[in-house]
């Protein structure tokens, strides 16, 4: 299954409970209107328009 990067457009709750604000990066998972995101192994069920996806960080430059 693909992982990619994200991060968060609006509030979200985690299965723990735990708020997660705008922002915060998530790893993602799956394809469609709706994947499963982990933020440090807390899982967030996802709808498309709660997420944009993102671009690994270039490393290379300095």
């Amino acid at each position: 299954m693909t992982r990619r990067l994200g991060k968060l457009l609006v509030p979200v709750s985690g299965l723990s409970g735990t708020s997660y604000p705008v922002g915060t990066a998530v790893t993602i998972r799956g394809t469609g209107g709706s994947v499963d995101g982990f933020v440090d192994g807390d899982w967030l069920p996802l709808a498309w328009w709660e997420f944009a996806d993102t671009e690994p960080e270039d490393t290379s430059r300095t």
